[in-house]
């Protein structure tokens, strides 16, 4: 199996591992896009940030990958570079959630306009090799003032639709169903519905500075082995 093919299939797992934790949030949604007038404000709330990052990062990610070869040749970018880069601001935010002592208070009902905008641009960043989704768009809503089980939570269900659309329907003809598909699938969906579940009751308990403030120096260390 194909590098390329197996991240597929280990994007599927993880995809379905979040589909499956949240599924209640995902049905709640679900019911909210049709039933959108008479849905509770917060469910609203939800519904539109998450409508509005999606489609932020899809044009925003299909521009950057469409420009990547003139980043490359005029700009003298590269994926050492990016990592490099995030690292430190990873350690930036780390140092800012300490100053904050544990971070924000506001939950997803504190959700406005401009934070679907943010974190579409933050998600959308990610089409750049070297970025994490999850590290930039957990961090950018720390730094706007969110609970930390409410980031991770947020990043968890902003996840759902731009892996579903930009790493499976795009690349279905890639896909081919095997016994080696099956066990990668059936991995990732495991430790990933265990780590989702893990870090949202570790984010409840302690501050999450250290878990930003180990990520930057992993991010950095990476550059430099």
């Amino acid at each position: 199996m194909e590098i390329a093919e197996l991240a597929l299939w280990l994007h599927l797992g993880t995809f379905l591992a979040a589909l499956a934790y949240f599924r209640r949030e995902v049905w709640m949604l679900l019911k909210t896009l049709v039933k959108f007038r008479s849905a509770p404000e917060n469910n609203r709330k939800i519904l539109f940030f998450l409508i509005v990052s999606t489609l932020i990062s899809g044009f925003l990610g299909l521009g950057l990958i469409s420009s990547l070869a003139y980043l490359e040749k005029y700009l003298n970018y590269t994926a050492k570079t990016t990592t490099l880069a995030v690292g430190l601001l990873l350690l930036l935010t780390a140092y800012l959630q300490f100053k904050a002592q544990g971070g924000g208070l506001k939950s997803a009902d504190g959700l406005e306009k401009k934070d679907g905008i943010i974190l579409g641009l933050a998600q959308g960043l990610a089409a750049l090799p070297g970025l994490s989704r999850s590290g930039l768009t957990v961090s950018m809503l720390l730094l706007r003032k969110f609970k930390e089980d409410t980031a991770l939570k947020l990043s968890f269900l902003m996840s759902l639709p731009i892996v579903l659309a930009g790493n499976i329907i795009l690349n279905l003809d890639k896909f081919n169903l095997g016994p080696e598909s099956l066990i990668s699938i059936l991995a990732s969906f495991v430790f990933g519905y265990l780590t989702i579940g893990f870090l949202l009751k570790l984010a409840k308990k302690i501050n999450f500075g250290w878990f930003v403030l180990i990520f930057g120096l992993l991010t950095i260390l990476s550059v430099l082995v």
